[in-house]
């Protein structure tokens, strides 16, 4: 009987073997698919599309690095990285590479918001004046007729100027907030005003994400850095994420590198605008925190956001901008969510379903990299099958 019982283990713990080798050998054929098939956005009517290779592409557009991750069945199927992080020391880009997310900060900012609307300590209708204290939006002719509020931060609705950032090289002293928020030197950015009527059109705004992390440090009565990463980064389990770069990461950190190929001075830009720019992360811990919200729709997680609150947050409202991310623009708003990223020498982009439990994350180290990313995007929408994707409707390979 033991005999018998072990022949049985074995033959089960072989077929598992099997058929986890069959599934990695399957993975690997999709994944050489992708690496080479990327697809260019457009092709003249009639002539065949020729698929291109992730490394020809990448050398062709002087884009040193690169790492992908997928999303597919809700979950990371592959994540890989291409390239290297540092020319000059000949270090690689693996799955693990740190990238500044720039503004894929934002959508990890709303959720971190989100949680304290769900708490009640926020509402995303009340005059955001009535929480702040240490600095509050100037009042003006607009502001006269309706308030800020933080539902209209998070949705670029509140007719803020000050679109982005441009970062401070290393070396350069760094403003406060409240120096930010002012435009008041060191920043090199304008002051934070409201520009046009509230809530009457949409107006992307850097700077209303920045009122944004006042009222988050104000409201938690932490630095934003740390509520950001206990209310959102750890819960997900995004380990590899931060909002400040740890001097024990800087070393595995990707360089920046600039359109002609050579490397920012410095290593790269620092971003005191956290709420808008400052995530350093890697493609698998933003795919996770794309699938928490695929999973939160869904009722199937609340890690961070119940159903309800992540309801919230994929409702369209101008622009089909729901709060904190690009909504699909195509039939139904809520069949997909997105959010890209730049700042100085790193391009990247966050694209999933919402109810398919499929998406891809692409991050480089290149002012050139959205090029790439597109392609990569569409060889990705090739071959899992993608429905209406958005970036473009690429003509079948040949």
């Amino acid at each position: 009987m033991k005999k018998l019982l072990a022949l049985g283990a074995l033959f089960a713990f072989t077929v598992t073997l099997v058929h986890a080798q069959q599934t990695d050998s399957a993975i690997e054929a999709r994944i050489g698919r992708v690496e080479n098939g990327l697809l260019p956005a457009a092709a003249a009517e009639g002539a065949p599309v020729q698929r291109m290779r992730l490394g020809e592409r990448m050398a062709a557009l002087k884009v040193p690095g690169a790492s992908i991750a997928v999303i597919n069945h809700g979950a990371i199927e592959w994540a890989r990285g291409y390239g290297m992080a540092d020319v000059a020391s000949g270090r690689p880009v693996t799955e693990h590479t740190r990238f500044q997310a720039a503004s894929i900060s934002k959508p990890v900012t709303a959720m971190a918001a989100l949680s304290l609307v769900q708490a009640g300590k926020l509402a995303l209708d009340k005059d955001v004046n009535q929480y702040l204290t240490a600095w509050k939006v100037p009042d003006n002719q607009f502001t006269a007729q309706r308030k800020v509020t933080l539902g209209a931060l998070l949705s670029h609705t509140a007719g803020i100027g000050v679109h982005g950032y441009l970062g401070y090289p290393e070396g350069r002293p760094l403003p406060s907030l409240l120096e930010i928020l002012d435009g008041k030197a060191p920043a090199n950015s304008d002051p934070v005003r409201v520009k046009t009527l509230p809530g009457s059109e949409w107006r992307y705004s850097g700077g209303g994400y920045e009122i944004v992390q006042l009222l988050l440090t104000e409201t938690s009565r932490q630095p934003f850095e740390q509520f950001v990463q206990h209310a959102v980064l750890n819960k997900i389990g995004m380990q590899e994420s931060s909002f400040t770069l740890p001097a024990a990461w800087e070393a595995t950190a990707s360089q920046a590198y600039l359109a002609d190929g050579s490397a920012v001075a410095g290593k790269w830009h620092r971003y005191p605008e956290m709420a808008a720019a400052s995530l350093w992360t890697t493609p698998s811990d933003l795919a996770r925190f794309a699938i928490e919200i695929q999973n939160s729709f869904a009722g199937k997680s609340n890690k961070v956001l119940s159903q309800k609150m992540t309801d919230e947050m994929l409702t369209p409202g101008i622009e089909t901008f729901g709060l904190g991310l690009f909504l699909g623009e195509k039939t139904d708003a809520r069949e997909s969510f997105r959010h890209s990223g730049g700042t100085q020498g790193f391009r990247n982009m966050m694209f999933a379903y919402t109810s398919t439990g499929q998406g891809a994350v692409v991050m480089t180290n290149s002012d050139n990299g959205m090029q790439l990313i597109e392609e990569v995007l569409r060889a990705i929408a090739r071959e899992y099958g993608w429905t209406n994707y958005l970036v473009a409707n690429a003509p079948a390979a040949k």
